[in-house]
């Protein structure tokens, strides 16, 4: 994404040490995985939204305001939507249940199929 490159960079750079831990720590039975969630309906991306008005204003040649931003980026998503804390907070469980017990050094993503479009 245009104008985030250190935000993508700090999430590539965790991707590689939670696989890292993965594999130090399965010995002693602990699990490593990442959850990598889109847009989540919280205080966070209303900054990030604000943050990126002058960007998207200047891509589209036209003045737009925080509301036309989120729904910019709503329409990304395949879900048509931010995702909600309790959705992000559902496969955290899952992760911390015996659920999961066999899921060691995955990337979960929790996008509404943000990643696929």
């Amino acid at each position: 994404m245009p104008a985030l490159s250190a935000y993508v960079t700090s999430k590539h750079a965790l991707i590689g040490l939670m696989r890292t831990a993965a594999l130090e720590y399965a010995r002693f039975n602990l699990r490593v995985n990442c959850i990598n969630p889109s847009p989540v309906e919280t205080r966070m991306m209303r900054s990030l939204e604000s943050g990126l008005m002058p960007l998207a204003s200047l891509r589209l040649g036209t003045e737009i305001n925080q509301e036309q931003v989120h729904q910019l980026l709503s329409e990304r998503i395949a879900m048509g939507r931010y995702a909600t804390t309790e959705d992000v907070a559902r496969v955290m469980l899952f992760l911390a249940s015996d659920d999961s017990r066999f899921c060691n050094g995955g990337i979960y993503m929790v996008d509404g199929g943000y990643s696929t479009a």
